[in-house]
């Protein structure tokens, strides 16, 4: 930890430290809704029986990345040409605002319907917000720091966005278990993401954009090297990588969630308390992930988390079958977040492969287009092939999505060894 850092400025360390934080309260705010979500459906939308509950739950949780796509759109155009600074700014004033709506929105007994769809546009705005920050991090970090301390600065804004989860699950945690006022959690999280957005007016452009866009081309676009690599390719290794996670995430919070209430009768609170214990299991493997990378190469990492997934996929059917107490489903969880087909810590190699002016663009708009389609295929389609195929239909979905991360990650391996040859020979 202390040579990463010490091979850094005294600026960088700092945009760094402030990237981090701002990234974290960004998450704490996204993911208070996705751990209270238990509790806040039945205050915002209507009771009905357990199926039909089942399918709102999955409209309000995919409601927060459904629209993303459009919005990548209109921040890659604000990052690509106005600036990352601008970008990382507005998405924090963006939470604040969500979190204030959300702190004061009357429930469903008050206003009706109303409330199910102002909570439905707050969340759309958040995960609006959480997107623009999350990437506009990364890339910023990308283009003001060089390889190999690249690699774990960069992976670090992931443990963060974890570490926000955890506080959100943990804040989830006192208000279920002591029945607290949830609305007190959503002003803490407006309160901070206020600062946030402060604190972030003092950051500089990044020198690369900045550069590019004086210029007014992609030095990227003028490498003999270069053109040599479609672009679509390219694309196309980046959105097979990003598809995967979220299948992971939501077999580890809700669809694990689900099987703990429905067959060994837990309690909403006793579901959140577990998925406490799973985020911070994931927190604690996550942050020596990133930092391995300094000395690790990251796409070699993937690669050995591809081959242990591969095991882990054909083993998980056979062991939900088999799970007989809710201790066994806890070690499913933490396989499930462990060996999860995550691009951390690949996200340093793989945006440096992106044409500076169009870095922005290209990025948000993937990643939004992998979270909408994958949560809605996942949300939706997990619950209906489990009830054709029962856990072996898990396979379906999660044989494709290996398959296609591992293409992708033998794909920009190649990509970064050429283009390090090429450097090279200049």
């Amino acid at each position: 930890m202390k040579s990463i850092f010490s091979s850094l400025s005294h600026n960088q360390k700092e945009t760094a430290i402030l990237l981090q934080i701002g990234t974290f309260l960004e998450y704490f705010d996204l993911m208070l809704y996705v751990h209270m979500a238990v509790l806040l459906n039945e205050a915002f939308f209507p009771k009905t029986d357990p199926q039909t509950a089942s399918l709102l739950a999955a409209f309000a949780f995919c409601s927060t990345y459904v629209l993303r796509p459009f919005g990548a759109l209109i921040f890659g155009y604000i990052g690509d040409t106005i600036g990352r600074k601008a970008i990382i700014v507005i998405t924090t004033i963006m939470m604040s605002f969500s979190c204030i709506i959300m702190a004061v929105l009357p429930t469903y007994a008050q206003i009706g319907i109303t409330s199910a769809w102002m909570i439905t546009i707050c969340r759309i705005f958040q995960g609006l917000s959480s997107m623009g920050e999350v990437i506009g991090a990364e890339i910023y970090l990308t283009e003001i720091t060089s390889p190999p301390a690249r690699y774990p600065i960069v992976s670090l804004i992931a443990a963060f966005s974890v570490f926000g989860g955890m506080c959100a699950l943990a804040a989830a945690t006192f208000i279920v278990s002591t029945n607290s006022n949830w609305r007190l959690v959503f002003w803490v999280g407006a309160s901070i993401a206020i600062l946030g957005s402060i604190a972030r007016t003092k950051f500089q452009e990044t020198k690369e954009f900045l550069a590019a866009k004086r210029k007014g081309r992609d030095k990227y676009n003028h490498h003999s090297g270069q053109k040599s690599v479609s672009i679509k390719k390219t694309l196309m290794a980046y959105f097979f990588i990003f598809c995967p996670w979220p299948l992971f995430f939501y077999l580890s919070y809700i669809f694990y969630g689900d099987i703990l209430k429905n067959q060994f009768g837990y309690t909403t609170e006793q579901v959140i308390q577990q998925n406490l214990l799973v985020t911070l299991v994931d927190f604690i493997t996550i942050i020596p992930i990133a930092l391995i990378s300094y000395k690790i190469y990251p796409l070699k990492i993937l690669k050995l988390r591809s081959f242990l997934n591969l095991i882990f996929i054909i083993c998980l059917p056979y062991a939900l079958i088999s799970a007989k107490s809710p201790y066994f489903v806890f070690i499913l969880q933490v396989l499930t977040i462990t060996f999860g087909l995550s691009p951390h810590p690949g996200f340093g190699v793989f945006y440096a492969h992106f044409p500076v002016l169009k870095r922005f663009t290209y990025a948000t708009f993937l990643y939004a287009l992998t979270r909408a389609i994958m949560y809605i295929v996942t949300s939706f389609g997990l619950f209906l092939i489990t009830e054709k195929f029962g856990y072996y239909g898990l396979w379906l979905l999660m044989i494709p999505l290996a398959v296609g991360f591992s293409w992708g990650v033998n794909y920009f391996e190649k990509l970064d060894n050429k283009e390090h040859l090429w450097v090279s020979k200049i």
